[in-house]
């Protein structure tokens, strides 16, 4: 593609930067506010300009997020911008308490992704990361030590080139970087000419949220909680592109035949037609780049599971990259493998998940249509059914495989424990706001020597029996090891297999490093 006129020669390069994130979506916005809270030199791009406004985005943000958030002192601030909601229904009159969920939030959140987005974005400003709106990458390259990124501002043309210790793509679907790696997207399109919109409704559903299909069509409603409602509509019968214009009464039709009502739908502020895949990349490491988010993984909407499980992708890569960049992991190469490890068979999970609720929706056939009632009559009625299905979709019962020479529950989430009050707080997820790791052990126990993490105590009183175990949780609320009962010398030994004492860490590297 040809230069402006005059920025032929306006093209400069810049100092090595520890990692270049490509994306200012919610996973590209929570990776780089992690990164610049580490301590490292971050520059975030964007093609889009910073007031645009996307309205096509997420709206539901699940118990494991928020949880994450939590860890980050974000999560309040996010939940006082929206409504809860504390069941699910996904088809056929099914209806799936949330309370279940032991979390600090056992319910779905029901805000804009734009109010996300606003609140990682003064976060990662904060913390010190480069944002840099109107840049598109245009080329991406890497040796054995840089990854090069060529860019262009889309506003006049001029052309940077950024050298980074490594790259990261959270650049959606259509990923520039994914293509650049020359990495596939396998996988097909599920379901063809959905209608999106945001809407007025003269006649509000009883219910918070509203979903519900047939043999002929599939509607959904869930409000913002500012008088707009998100309307997603699919019939069975639709055969335009995803280009094609799109009317209020199409939308208004294939309500009232999935919903029996379109609830007095008027005054759409945007519409759009789409298709739903569903895609994943073989690989989420190539080198020294990554691929996080939609960019590495793509399925349908169903569940609101997209921004979620990208937003876990960030937790999970950021400690990480940040460990290996500061010279603090112990095999480096190891660490950085594990996020593909752990994460690709959770994007297929998510992939399974998601198409089997669409597809439920959308059974036909007698047998399949049979098999869907039978679920939604069985499955409330039975706990630990329930509960797994819960467990799945909030991202609560997501585990990792136990480390090599671990065993369970090494891999699990760690839960929100009690904890005596201290400088870091009275819950594990305060104290995971320092961004270490943090050290659960009883009251009394030394420090490991020279260990880079929180230490901190089980709470004890009358009404909390005394705990002898010792659990070490990694920085994304991930429980690293844990013991029963451990000597000071073994915790010693758990501590220094995953984290090299601070007297024996490596410098950072970098011209623009931050001191």
């Amino acid at each position: 593609m040809t230069a402006a006129p005059g920025t032929e020669d306006a093209q400069h390069a810049e100092d090595t930067i520890d990692v270049v994130v490509v994306g200012a979506g919610p996973t590209g916005l929570l990776l780089a506010g992690d990164l610049a809270a580490a301590g490292l030199c971050v520059t975030l791009v964007e093609r889009r300009p910073r007031t645009a406004a996307n309205l096509t985005r997420a709206f539901a943000v699940h118990a494991r997020t928020l949880e994450q958030l939590d860890a980050r002192g974000l999560a309040d601030a996010l939940v006082s911008t929206g409504r809860r909601i504390d069941r699910l229904r996904p088809f056929g009159g099914m209806a799936l308490s949330l309370q279940r969920l032991r979390t600090r939030y056992p319910f779905v959140l029901i805000t804009p992704q734009y109010e996300t987005e606003k609140l990682l974005e003064r976060r990662a400003l904060s913390t010190g990361a480069d944002i840099r709106y109107d840049s598109e990458l245009i080329e991406l390259t890497q040796d054995r030590d840089t990854v090069t990124l060529d860019l262009r501002r889309t506003t006049d043309g001029t052309r940077t080139t950024l050298h980074a210790r490594h790259a990261v793509g959270a650049d959606g679907v259509r990923s520039t970087v994914r293509t650049a790696l020359g990495l596939p997207f396998p996988g097909q399109a599920v379901v063809r000419s959905m209608i999106l919109a945001d809407v007025r409704l003269t006649d509000p559903p009883e219910d918070l949220l509203a979903v519900d299909g047939n043999a002929g069509a599939f509607g959904f409603l869930v409000p913002f909680g500012d008088g707009w409602y998100r309307a997603i509509g699919w019939h069975r019968d639709g055969r335009a592109r995803d280009g094609d214009p799109v009317g209020l009464d199409e939308l208004r039709t294939i309500l009232r035949t999935a919903l029996g009502t379109d609830h007095g739908m008027h005054d759409p502020r945007w519409m759009s037609r789409f298709h739903s895949d569903e895609r994943q990349v073989p690989h989420y490491r190539s080198g020294r780049v990554f691929l996080a988010g939609d960019a590495a993984h793509v399925h349908s909407p169903a569940g609101g599971l997209g921004m979620n499980t990208g937003l876990q992708d960030a937790a999970n890569l950021s400690w990480k990259l940040a460990a290996v960049l500061h010279g603090h992991a112990p095999d480096p190469e190891a660490l950085l493998d594990s996020y593909h490890r752990e994460r690709h068979p959770v994007g297929r999970l998510v992939l399974r998940i998601s198409g089997a609720l669409v597809r439920a929706v959308m059974a036909t056939g007698p047998v399949r249509r049979t098999a869907r009632s039978l679920g939604a009559a069985v499955l409330p009625r039975i706990g630990a059914a329930q509960d797994r299905a819960l467990g799945l979709v909030s991202g609560i019962g997501i585990a990792y495989p136990p480390p090599p020479g671990s065993r369970r529950p090494a891999g699990r989430r760690a839960p929100d424990l009690a904890l005596e009050p201290g400088p870091h707080g009275q819950r594990l997820y305060e104290a995971l706001r320092a961004g270490g790791f943090v050290l659960v052990t009883p009251p009394g126990r030394p420090t490991p020597p020279g260990a880079r993490l929180t230490h901190v105590h089980w709470r004890t009183d009358r009404r909390t029996a005394a705990r002898t175990a010792c659990v070490l949780v990694r920085p994304d609320g991930y429980v690293a090891w844990s013991a029963p009962r451990a000597t000071d010398a073994e915790l010693a030994a758990a501590v220094a297999a995953r984290l090299l004492p601070a007297a024996t860490a490596a410098p950072t590297a970098g011209p623009a490093q931050k001191a």
